[in-house]
């Protein structure tokens, strides 16, 4: 089991910011219990706040990206795609360090192609950051006055026995 140290503290705190690990992973690359990890988060302070500021951290850069990646979705974007044949090899090829046969290559094709942009994209984009010109509802506004001149008066029990009786309720 390790001892808290700085150096313990720094590694884990360079696990959270470095990518969506659960805390049981954490505690497994560090060799500590979770129980341990919860209890150093409950009675160390410094502890407490260096997890919170790698956390913090961790979501800013999330953040980040998410905004990049949705750019790139609303303008599109370009990407290559490279295509390569090997010739099959012979008894005479090179080999590599490992023993196996060098793979000569025949024929590599370079494509770029255009990533068109992302309509739902741009509509999240637009609802959300302008949502007073763009609105992914619709509104009904219906008011309506409706004036009703009905007769009521009050019916005899053995009056509404009998309508219910016609209708077959009862």
């Amino acid at each position: 089991m390790a001892k808290y140290s700085k150096i313990l503290v720094d590694k884990i705190c360079s696990l959270i910011r470095g990518d969506s690990y659960t805390i049981a992973e954490i505690c497994a690359q560090v060799g500590i219990s979770e129980a341990i990890y919860f209890k150093w988060k409950k009675e160390k302070v410094e502890f407490f706040e260096s997890i919170k500021k790698a956390e913090e951290a961790r979501l800013h850069f999330m953040v980040t990206e998410a905004k990049k990646s949705l750019l790139r979705k609303i303008q599109g974007y370009e990407i290559e795609e490279t295509k390569t044949v090997y010739l099959k090899p012979g008894k005479d090829d090179a080999v590599d360090d490992s023993g196996k046969k060098k793979l000569k290559v025949k024929e590599q094709t370079v494509i770029k192609k255009h990533v068109q942009p992302d309509t739902a994209a741009i509509i999240f984009t637009l609802t959300n950051g302008d949502p007073d010109n763009w609105k992914n509802r619709q509104n009904s506004d219906v008011n309506a006055k409706v004036e009703a001149s009905v007769d009521i008066k009050p019916m005899t029990r053995k009056e509404a026995l009998k309508i219910m009786k016609e209708n077959g309720i009862g």
